[in-house]
């Protein structure tokens, strides 16, 4: 599936619509800022799919710092069978400067 920019998902959280995101950022990183989305460190994805299992057919969003690690999960999701998975591009950084 198509990444998703930051432009896109600030106009979508703004319009409270109900996403699932997943953010694959240490919790270090999280703690300092952080979207409100799922804390799922990349390291430690496959030992906890089964907290997003239920999202697999579903739209989910990636994100990182800048785009590299939540590219790195989008390929991994995909692999297990994650049908609608999106990286946001620039991670949240890209986000933040919105």
């Amino acid at each position: 599936m198509e990444d998703i920019t930051p432009v896109e998902l600030k106009k979508r959280i703004s319009a409270n619509e109900n996403l699932h995101i997943v953010d694959v950022r240490e919790v270090w990183e999280y703690e300092e800022k952080n979207i409100g989305a799922l804390n799922i460190p990349l390291n430690t994805l496959p030992e906890r799919l089964e907290e997003i299992e239920h999202w697999k057919n579903e739209e989910l969003i990636v994100h990182c710092r800048s785009g590299a690690r939540s590219a790195n999960a989008k390929k991994y999701l995909e692999q297990q069978g994650f049908t609608k998975v999106r990286n946001l591009l620039q991670g949240i950084e890209g986000y933040i400067v919105l």
